[in-house]
């Protein structure tokens, strides 16, 4: 960005309308390059000559914006004419928009506070070698826009039959320079298209739309209508046990949709923000709702432009759903910063949610660039004394960090580095990892223990005392157990940066030793889960035997939250109880990851129990529809079902481990994961009463089959083993 160009604002206080700014230039020599840099204060849509620049939806992201501003630069040598006119309408955004939603947060309200800014640059290549720079400076012009109101929760009010008129003077102010970064995640762009599965009229006579897919994104709609008609729309998830129109978890999101039409045919989607929702409601429409067609509508799902690298399929339907359920619970959510659910008055970064499914995420997606830029606002966003907040950016601001929230800024790093390979993540991370351990030495009152603080503990665990969101697990075992994971993150990020990690050795060791004098029995699935998963048991085998007992015990059902979950098949399986994971995979009864699958969910829910099974909800207050964290499943039937392992001393599968765990319940299986060495292969498939394994590697591989190791170079291999 041209450190000479200036930060506009409106002279005139627009209120909740989104200005337009306008600059207008003439060209008198042939142009051979030109390139337009640009950034606001909120998010902005930019034209060139009416040909909108770029597919970045969202522009210019969202970062931690008291420390990081990232701006863009578009080609736009082909969108210039001899006359041109250059308009950037500045919505709120996540820069101003009235988040968290449902607490007060005094870190963004002085975000809020700020004007609608825009600064911008472009440079002309002319054909002979000269060049010429056009700034964002008082030259500009603004108007109200169309956009009559457009904010991240409360949606967007448009009128196509407003004209702007450019007669408004804009002002320069001292906005901010030394935050501003080039673009450094992945663009946010439009993705699938979703025509209407379905119109209904409900018991309340109300008209339905069913997309038959939950999507974040916006509605286009398309119609014929005279100026002044209004199109509105509400959106929602999933509707209520007698068929109707359902909001309330929403909370105070309003997610308007209100537009207003000119003459004639038009389309309108909205510009700025976005929804999260599988139905719409047609409050209003031109010549009466009766006039709606769901040819009129079309869901637009807008996320991340992450490339698709992980394919799962099976001879289970239900089981096919849930992976589709998980791919679509990450594309809702991985919106430049990997949020937690998209629809209701929250749609933050928590840093539990994030650990929880990061190693899926990888799997299911190159995720690599979009992690290095959201870890990059963690480090940012990291307090001096090693705090880590529980949403990145760090809205909310707590006085105390949670365990296995803040443990994010260690596992995160760790996994993005063993999925792809490239040390550089773990430099840039390797001083907030760190400082994240040295952080709960200094906070906790037992040393080598981590106590006192608050936490989530096993968050929405099945086993919560009645009236909690808390699972039963004791939260400064979880705290404790999740000090000590971290700080054998550290370890291992050190080693591999060549860095001097002695005295986290020393840490480490006393840990282990104070955890296992501290905790030698445990009372919940998560406590056996943790302890066995990270080697804190004196005997890991005998955890995992409890653990698997009290599987059994309370009817082959999992009882863990947020914590013990995405560990849960993998004890079992790693400890001998293959047969018993599966059987928590497929099971169809709540609870399960099948269960919402026979509710009709299209996504993962917040709740085992979002939908109940007489119909009624889990809660209004807090029950999304499309929160990715209990997806994190998928890397046990990557990992585990299908075998696909990463080798630790190689990572980014330089070097791979293939150990596939077939069960008799599926007929077949098969994984296919594009990685940074090739595509690896791995199916199995019921042939009589043999299990058949076709197993494709790109790269020097340990296939391991019924407990024999065939040790392979790069190629495609068959075995097979009895049922």
């Amino acid at each position: 960005m041209n450190s000479a160009a200036k930060w506009l604002k409106p002279a005139k206080d627009l209120g909740d309308i989104a200005p337009i700014f306008r600059k207008a230039f003439r060209l008198e020599k042939e142009v051979s390059q030109a390139a337009l840099t640009l950034t606001a204060l909120g998010v902005y849509e930019a034209c060139l000559n009416g040909s909108r620049v770029g597919e970045f939806i969202l522009a210019p992201g969202w970062t931690s914006y008291h420390h990081r501003l990232q701006y863009q630069t578009y080609d736009v040598t082909n969108l210039l004419k001899t006359e041109n006119c250059l308009t950037v309408t500045v919505g709120k955004g996540w820069y101003r928009s009235r988040m968290p939603g449902w607490t007060p947060s005094d870190f963004q309200k002085k975000l809020q506070e700020n004007p609608a800014g825009l600064l911008a640059c472009l440079e002309l290549t002319y054909a002979d070698g000269s060049t010429q720079t056009i700034l964002s400076d008082e030259s500009w012009t603004v108007s109200e826009s169309p956009v009559r109101f457009s904010e991240i929760y409360d949606g967007e009010i448009y009128d196509a039959s407003f004209e702007p008129d450019f007669s408004g003077a804009v002002e320069s102010f001292d906005g901010p320079k030394d935050t501003l970064i080039p673009q450094e995640g992945e663009e946010i762009r439009e993705h699938e298209r979703v025509s209407a599965a379905s119109m209904f009229t409900t018991p309340k006579g109300e008209l339905i739309i069913d997309f038959g897919q939950e999507v974040t994104g916006y509605v286009e709609t398309t119609l014929t209508a005279s100026k002044g008609d209004t199109v509105r729309l509400s959106f929602a998830e999933v509707l209520d046990k007698e068929g109707n129109f359902y909001t309330e978890n929403y909370r105070s999101a309003k997610a308007r949709y209100i537009y207003t039409c000119k003459d004639g045919a038009q389309t309108y989607k909205p510009k700025l923000t976005f929804y999260g929702f599988r139905y719409i409601r047609v409050d209003e429409f031109p010549g009466g709702t009766a006039n709606a067609k769901p040819e009129c509508f079309t869901a637009i799902a807008v996320h991340s432009a992450m490339k698709r690298t992980g394919f799962l399929s099976s001879s289970n339907p239900l089981l096919n759903r849930l992976f589709d359920n998980i791919l679509w619970g990450q594309k809702g959510n991985f919106l430049d910063v990997p949020t937690d659910c998209p629809q209701r008055d929250e749609r933050l970064g928590w840093t539990g949610d994030a650990q929880v499914f990061v190693r899926t995420a990888c799997l299911n997606y190159d995720t690599e660039k979009f992690f290095t830029k959201w870890l990059a606002d963690m480090s940012a966003d990291q307090w001096e004394n090693g705090y880590v907040g529980h949403v990145i950016p760090d809205l909310l601001q707590a006085p105390k960090a949670s365990a296995a929230w803040g443990d994010a800024a260690t596992i995160c790093p760790w996994e993005v580095y063993l999925a792809y390979g490239n040390p550089q993540i773990l430099e840039n991370q390797f001083t907030c990892m760190r400082k994240w351990v040295d952080y709960i030495t200094s906070e906790t009152e037992t040393p080598y223990l981590w106590t006192g603080g608050t936490h989530y503990g096993d968050w929405l665990g099945l086993d919560a005392p009645s009236g909690s969101y808390k699972g039963s697990t004791r939260e400064e075992f979880i705290a404790s157990a999740f000090y000590a994971h971290s700080t054998s993150l550290v370890i291992k990020a050190g080693k591999v940066l060549g860095r001097d990690v002695s005295a986290y050795e020393a840490l480490y060791e006393k840990i282990v030793e104070t955890f296992r004098a501290a905790y030698p029995t445990y009372h919940t699935q998560t406590e056996c889960v943790l302890a066995a998963h990270f080697h804190l048991a004196s005997d890991p085998q005998a955890a995992a035997d409890q653990l698997a007992a009290m599987v059994k015990d309370c009817g082959v059902k999992l009882q863990t939250g947020f914590v013990g979950t995405p560990y849960l098949l993998h004890v079992l399986s790693d400890y001998g109880y293959a047969d018993l994971a599966y059987s928590l995979l497929l099971r169809e009864q709540y609870p399960s990851w099948l269960y919402p699958v026979t509710k009709g969910a299209t996504t993962i829910w917040e709740h085992w129990d979002g939908i109940m099974e007489d119909g009624g909800f889990w809660s209004a207050d807090m029950n999304s529809y499309n929160h990715y964290a209990y997806g994190s499943v998928a890397d046990w039937v990557y990992g585990v079902a299908a075998g696909i392992q990463t080798v630790e001393e190689a990572p980014g599968y330089a070097r791979v481990k293939i150990a596939p765990i077939p069960d008799a319940r599926l007929d077949w299986l098969k994984a296919v994961l594009d990685t940074r060495h090739g595509q690896i292969r791995s199916e199995w498939k019921k042939e009589g009463a043999y299990w058949r394994y076709e197993i494709t590697t790109p790269v020097a591989a340990a296939i391991v089959i019924d407990g024999v190791e065939h040790p392979v170079e790069k190629g495609s291999y068959f075995f097979y083993s009895k049922i």
